[in-house]
């Protein structure tokens, strides 16, 4: 049986979609990795796009998601990005939630978003880690 990891924010247009792409590119065996949103964007921020595929990993298919309570109670461990806007922070709906307080790269320029996906990609490498020790 796999373990699925979520990794959730309100747009799941940025820091949740990165977390996901790292997570999939370096995934252990019997993982499952998704990302969603509590108000879902209708695309990945464009900026982010651009940022991960300047180090090689392709996001123009992923999309936003809406989190369900299935997502939720299918899932070993959820991660949260980091909230601005409390009423609709996805950790107000999870238990055993590991909370990152990630900026959020929506309106950042590609300087500072580069700074986000490397800071996303070290926390996504410590959380594998963790599942191997």
């Amino acid at each position: 049986m796999t373990k699925k990891i979520l990794f959730v924010c309100v747009e799941n247009a940025g820091r949740s979609q990165m977390a996901e792409a790292f997570f999939k590119k370096f995934m252990p065996k019997g993982f499952e990795v998704i990302s969603a949103g509590t108000k879902p964007s209708d695309k990945v921020n464009p900026i982010v796009l651009q940022a991960m595929n300047e180090i090689g990993i392709d996001m123009k298919n992923q999309t936003p998601k809406t989190i369900s309570q299935q997502i939720i109670s299918e899932s070993e461990k959820a991660v949260n990005m980091g909230c601005i806007d409390q009423e609709s922070c996805p950790a107000l709906f999870l238990k055993d939630v590991l909370d990152w307080q990630i900026p959020d790269p929506k309106g950042k320029p590609i300087e500072q978003v580069r700074e986000i996906r490397d800071q996303i990609k070290s926390k996504v490498m410590d959380l594998i880690k963790s599942f191997e020790e």
